[in-house]
């Protein structure tokens, strides 16, 4: 489509398989990222990735500020349980699913090799009266890869990952639509800021968080390592903006700009670094939103907790139809979210609550 811009990176970063524990694949596509934007790039045991790119000077008391961004790299699938007499497979969720959701996706069940298969459940030609009022049940569903018992289990043991078969896709000149963009979205705002940023007066640490989807682990372990005297989550929320939603429920819309997260379940953010984000949004001219949301949390959670305490916030990516195979977000949030995190890491010296 003529006039399309293209973002191969955070198409490469969507495709790339990775639940919460097996993240291998998609922490390749992120080093591989981060080589030659930072000072060093490094992996510690929870599977975290961890680029630290330097001040450009030293500060006149030799004591250069930490500030820690966290984006999540794991993404939402299940585990293989059971497979029975028939070849079907039973498997476990890793992460928050919406059953109704699961009906007739295709996934890759990445044994010895990758099987492609099928989400079936219980045909609805055969469904009594009673079961088609009734709302999918997780236990009702199984995986159909097209093999026999022996046959599967030749390629397909317990514990194998499986992950949603969807590519990613630029929908039109303002808005991509994909699996994981949650969280990877964040992984490619965070890679890009530190790609853009210039004359940083504090120490970056720039993270791709493990197993946020099943508990903020990553980013409590990572934190701890760091010891970050500020903290910033790159995430998605949600956007209420569809029918159906009254205006009062809207938490933020797609296409407003990025989301200053107020508050949301793990974290109500400083004060002083949100009025300090507001500011800078405002005197560059970029677009924003503010995130005031009662459920769903991010890795500021944990950072905010760690040790004995750090100044902590969040900017997000609004996104419709979270944890879904359809997530989707608006390009100019992606941009607003990645300029006001380049302006922030340039300036967050300069701020009054931390003199």
């Amino acid at each position: 489509m003529k006039g399309r811009k293209t973002m191969e990176l955070l198409k490469k970063l969507c495709e790339a398989p990775g639940i919460s524990g097996y993240e291998g694949p998609v922490t390749a596509v992120i080093k591989e990222a981060l080589q030659g934007i930072s000072d060093n790039v490094e992996t510690d045991c929870l599977g975290n990735v961890i680029a630290y790119k330097k001040a450009a000077a030293e500060s006149k008391d030799n004591k250069k500020k930490k500030v820690m961004l966290a984006a999540h790299m794991d993404q939402i699938g299940f585990l293989v349980k059971h497979i029975d007499g028939k070849g079907f497979i039973r498997f476990a969720r890793i992460g928050g699913f919406d059953p109704k959701t699961l009906v007739a996706q295709r996934v890759i069940v990445h044994g010895k090799k990758d099987l492609v298969g099928v989400i079936g459940s219980k045909p609805i030609h055969v469904l009594e009266e009673a079961e088609k009022k009734k709302a999918p049940d997780f236990k009702d569903f199984f995986i159909d890869v097209g093999l026999d018992k022996k046959e599967v289990e030749e390629l397909v043991q317990r514990g194998d990952y499986i992950t949603f078969d969807r590519d990613f896709v630029q929908m039109n000149d303002k808005t991509v639509t994909s699996m994981a963009l949650d969280d990877r979205v964040g992984v490619y705002v965070l890679i890009e800021a530190l790609r853009r940023v210039k004359d940083n007066q504090v120490d970056i640490y720039a993270v791709a968080t493990s197993q946020e989807e099943v508990g903020l682990r990553g980013a409590l372990t990572s934190s701890y390592s760091i010891e970050p005297d500020i903290g910033i989550a790159l995430d998605v929320t949600v956007a209420l903006d569809t029918p159906g939603i009254k205006e009062e429920e809207m938490i933020c819309q797609l296409g407003k700009g990025t989301a200053i997260s107020v508050m949301n379940s793990s974290m109500i953010a400083h004060r002083g670094l949100c009025n300090f984000l507001k500011k800078l949004a405002d005197e560059h001219g970029i677009k924003y939103q503010l995130d005031v949301a009662e459920r769903g949390g991010t890795d500021a959670g944990s950072m905010q907790k760690s040790r004995c305490g750090v100044i902590t916030g969040g900017l997000s990516v609004p996104s419709r139809y979270i944890h879904s195979v359809v997530e989707m977000c608006h390009i100019d949030d992606i941009e607003a979210t990645i300029q006001l995190m380049v302006k922030f890491l340039e300036n967050i010296h300069k701020a009054d609550f931390l003199k």
